[in-house]
């Protein structure tokens, strides 16, 4: 009984948490479902062909209203990268894509409070200005124009492998008329559900992650790894930390938010909350594919680069709140755990799971309605992908795959030996992959 407790009051911290996000992450999804369904991949790609002030502004917009996945934040930012867009634009494009939606935003307020969420705009905004600053200063020009001649060069000999089938980008309606069709909002509940679909694990493992930790790790463990007392120093040590334990988690996305709230309560400054919530995009998994996009050198520079904004931001963010008397100077001991209550939280809920019901029941209604033109369904984490703006595709067994990110393709690719004599060709990605039966 001495073990059993514990780890179900875990389980109980992780489900409450869970319960007092549902209606926000229902909200947050579907929001972001719509817009990416009514917002052309192409574009995005044609306003952001510079790093001037007006298109990093667009550059960020264009990112807030987009999918919250790490991932596939990434890979659009590749992927627009390569087909022209300015490297800068596109890394801002993929910082707002991951830190400055609406969903993360809802989530912070319930599980950490308003004052953490309006942190993460106003410490998105100064890290992107940060980023837009200092990223052409740093990395050579000639290291990114051989990163993306490279990746045009080996997405062209993919093509040139299986160009046949390659979708064209369709002509789209209106956008009046498209926002009015169940077609529309069909393909909006497509995205939705895929992005829950893709994000599933990072949820699951957020939540449990967070409830193991707050009930489990002393609070002695939490104060002898955040330096406190200390002024400056204290500050600045909590925000370089924070980063560091989001490469370690491997929780990215609006999955480690309730770890966030779980290190709020274990001592972190709230800059250091700041700068570990925004260090989502260098987790270990995902610098491992920024050094197959860009190479070695450019990702080791992206990570110095990277690491200094975070902080940085995370940093001005704590002094500028302090200075304005919104640092919170009490600390929960526990994170959401009232549980399953008859209280606002829960008809929000009920309202939620009701509209997350009907985007359902579009989604598999899809091509009764006219959906689904143009859009395929990534074969390894579920997410809807428009065929004309994939960033990974590939061919096996004669039919062909479209991927949201190379991750997946090669991870598609690794999953089976081929069917001899009919190998796995990649197309539209940076690297062919062959795999055939001994």
């Amino acid at each position: 009984m001495g073990v059993i407790t514990p780890i179900g009051d875990s389980f109980y911290a992780a489900f409450s948490m869970f319960w007092e996000t549902l209606w926000a992450l229902v909200l947050g999804f579907g929001l972001s479902g719509a817009v990416q369904a009514f917002v052309s991949r192409g574009q995005m790609q044609r306003v952001l062909g510079d790093h001037r002030p007006s298109t990093i502004s667009k550059a960020g917009f264009l990112g807030m209203v987009s999918s919250s996945c790490s991932y596939a934040a990434a890979a659009l930012g590749k992927s627009l990268f390569a087909r022209g867009a300015d490297f800068t634009s596109a890394m801002v494009f993929m910082f707002a894509s991951t830190n400055l939606v609406v969903e993360l935003g809802i989530v912070l307020w319930l599980l950490l409070g308003w004052q953490f969420a309006l942190a993460e705009f106003i410490g998105g905004a100064i890290m992107i200005t940060l980023l837009a600053v200092v990223l052409p200063r740093v990395i050579p020009r000639q290291w990114i124009e051989d990163s993306r001649t490279r990746l045009n060069v080996e997405r062209g000999e993919a093509d040139g492998h299986a160009h046949h089938g390659a979708p064209r980008e369709e002509k789209q309606r209106p956008l009046g008329e498209r926002i009015r069709s169940r077609a529309g909002w069909s393909d909006a509940a497509g995205y939705t559900i895929s992005d829950l679909t893709m994000l599933r694990k990072e949820l699951v493992i957020g939540f449990l992650v967070a409830g193991f930790a707050s009930m489990l790790v002393p609070t002695g463990v939490w104060q002898a790894l955040f330096l406190t007392g200390h002024g400056f120093s204290s500050s600045l040590e909590n925000v370089l930390l924070g980063p560091l334990l989001a490469i370690l988690a491997f929780v990215c996305s609006i999955g480690n938010v309730p770890l966030a709230a779980a290190l709020w309560i274990g001592g972190i400054s709230f800059g250091g909350v700041v700068s570990f919530v925004f260090a989502d995009l260098i987790t270990l998994p995902l610098l491992f594919i920024y050094r197959r996009y860009y190479g070695t050198r450019l990702t080791l520079r992206l990570l110095a680069v990277f690491w200094t904004v975070m902080s940085v931001a995370g940093l001005a963010t704590e002094y500028l709140f302090s200075a304005a008397g919104l640092v919170p100077t009490t600390r929960p001991q526990l994170v959401a755990m009232e549980g399953v209550r008859w209280n606002y939280t829960t008809i929000l809920n009920i309202i939620a799971l009701v509209a997350f019901a009907a985007l359902y029941w579009l989604y598999r209604n899809r091509t009764r309605f006219g959906g689904g033109a143009g859009y395929a369904k990534d074969p390894v984490c579920g997410m809807q992908v428009e065929k004309a703006a994939a960033p990974a595709t590939g061919r096996r067994d004669g039919q062909t795959y479209y991927f949201c990110s190379d991750h997946c393709q090669h991870r598609f690719a690794d999953s089976r030996p081929a069917v001899a004599g009919e190998p796995m060709i990649s197309m539209g990605c940076h690297q062919q992959v062959a795999r055939q039966k001994p």
